[in-house]
């Protein structure tokens, strides 16, 4: 029954659903610039890997029966983005585990580069152009510093299409003067872009597959309309 009622919120909530081969293209961006260590990618990249295969996040994928398309990238510098992930139709829980094998076979090819998020942003731009047309758009920005190299996230919303396309932040608070007043309030001022954006936060790289796994559950189930769009069967 609640499938069915969720199911029933989303065709409400997306009547174009039909045009489209996918009700989402979801992608996350992997901060891999020089302030993090091997250690700290390698739970950064082992937390993709779990929350991807996670219970509730594999709930969320499949909550409704249209699909989600996937894909994964790291970044640093300017020119340092590698494809981790290329876009994939998670329309199975197979797909799924596969998505998430090719993610956990992959090694950081960059260690040494600052951080480029503009540059970062309209790789991600780039690779939307190449995704299945889903109703949707969704790019997930990891990372745990500020922009220090070539232009920010404004300049690259302004240069890049991102007209249709909501980015979300996933900040890595590791140090103290990170907080309100750093690289949370970074985020939420230069990062977030589109309706509904939001930024969930990490107590550094040992928080980031709860984080993430949180985040996913967000953006990957279908938005509830409220319970007076659902309609109510006689009870008993």
């Amino acid at each position: 029954m609640l499938k069915a009622a969720t199911a029933l919120a989303f065709a409400l909530a997306a009547p174009t659903i039909g045009a489209a081969d996918c009700r989402l293209a979801l992608l996350l961006a992997l901060d891999v610039s020089s302030s993090v260590d091997a250690a700290e990618d390698r739970l950064q990249r082992g937390g993709v890997v779990s929350a991807l295969i996670a219970p509730e996040v594999v709930e969320a994928f499949f909550a409704v029966d249209q699909p989600v398309a996937l894909a994964v990238y790291e970044w640093s510098g300017r020119y340092q983005q590698d494809l981790l992930l290329d876009w994939t139709m998670i329309d199975s829980k197979q797909a799924l585990v596969a998505a998430a094998e090719t993610v956990a076979a992959t090694t950081r090819r960059h260690s040494d580069y600052p951080t480029a998020m503009g540059y970062a942003l309209g790789h991600g731009a780039r690779l939307f152009e190449s995704a299945p047309r889903c109703a949707q758009k969704t790019l997930d920005m990891a990372g745990d510093g500020q922009n220090n190299e070539g232009f920010g996230p404004q300049s690259a919303y302004r240069a890049f299409p991102f007209e249709d396309v909501t980015v979300n932040g996933l900040v890595i608070n590791a140090a103290d003067f990170e907080g309100e007043l750093g690289l949370i309030a970074f985020y939420k001022a230069e990062v977030l872009h589109g309706p509904g954006a939001f930024l969930e936060v990490a107590n550094g790289f040992e928080d980031y597959e709860r984080a993430l796994r949180r985040k996913l559950v967000r953006e990957l189930m279908p938005a509830v309309i409220g319970e007076a769009t659902v309609p109510k069967g006689p009870r008993g």
